[in-house]
């Protein structure tokens, strides 16, 4: 039995925002279902992965091609089945088809090409809180002819906090999508570095990780002297300033200063300084009014 796993892309121009969640669902396969769809997960034999080639398939209406980005089978229980992700990382939705419908036009085409039983998820990263239809119905007063369901998630009405406790890369890198308020966002930040100090990622995936977060949730200045303060009363306080991918997002040395003289502003003092942004007493010194 096989099963495959589709991430498809319905915007033409492929932007950093795209690339982003294409990867992180590409490297993190097993964590994303893991996180999100766990009766998915306990179901999957994740030593058969296969990735295979891009799937491009043709509206017929509308005379549109459209890519599946990603493709990955693997063994489940015996059967041939065929598992569909749709990742829709766009902010609006787009109404020609209606998503629902897109989603049903994909079954269609993926089994009619494959004859594998097909479980479709949809993935929503939407800014707003919006909720999505999850199935599309086919049907007259006097018959049904057709219901098509599908999984899916919401990022925006997801609960970040359900997930801090999780060894999880990728619910610590989607903890920048979820449903948090602006008064939350230093603690957000806050618990992703924690998380990220008890996971053994190789620089390559950690940088992922990181640069996943940073893209959809950067502190400004002021918050950044908050989370410095609040980091500083923590156990876990050095091995987050061990996190050497954390400052170098954060723009290297010269972002470090800035965050520096905010906290002399403040009346932090010098050595306290010096242990959380990793600068020398005289570069500190120097940044003194």
């Amino acid at each position: 039995m096989s099963i495959s796993l589709v991430v498809k892309e319905d915007t033409k121009d492929y932007t950093h925002h795209d690339q982003l969640f294409k990867e992180l669902i590409h490297h993190f396969f097993e964590e994303f279902l893991e996180a999100f769809f766990p009766q998915v997960h306990q179901h999957i034999d994740f030593t058969t992965i296969t990735a295979l080639s891009e799937e491009m398939f043709t509206d017929l209406f509308e005379g549109e091609s459209r890519r599946a980005d990603i493709v990955i089978e693997a063994k489940h229980k015996g059967e041939d089945t065929m598992l569909i992700i749709h990742v829709e990382p766009q902010s609006y939705p787009q109404s020609k088809p209606p998503f629902h419908e897109r989603m049903y036009l994909y079954y269609s085409l993926l089994y009619n090409r494959n004859r594998k039983p097909i479980l479709p998820i949809a993935v929503f990263s939407y800014d707003e809180n919006r909720t999505e239809k999850d199935e599309f119905n086919i049907k007259f007063p006097y018959f049904h002819v057709l219901k098509f369901n599908f999984l899916k998630v919401e990022l925006r009405k997801t609960n970040w906090r359900e997930y801090i406790e999780s060894n999880n890369p990728v619910a610590a890198a989607l903890l920048s999508k979820m449903g948090f308020t602006e008064e939350e966002r230093v603690q957000v930040r806050l618990e992703f570095l924690r998380m990220m100090t008890s996971m053994e990622l190789n620089p390559a995936k950690e940088r992922l990780i990181f640069g996943f977060f940073e893209r959809y949730l950067k502190l400004n200045e002021k918050e950044e002297a908050i989370l410095m303060e609040n980091i500083k009363h923590l156990e876990e306080a050095d091995k987050i300033m061990e996190l050497p991918i954390s400052w170098e997002e954060k723009g290297k040395k010269e972002e470090k200063k800035n965050i520096a003289r905010t906290m002399l502003e403040n009346g932090y003092p010098i050595k306290e300084i010096q242990k959380l942004t990793g600068l020398n007493r005289n570069e500190i010194e120097k940044l003194n009014p």
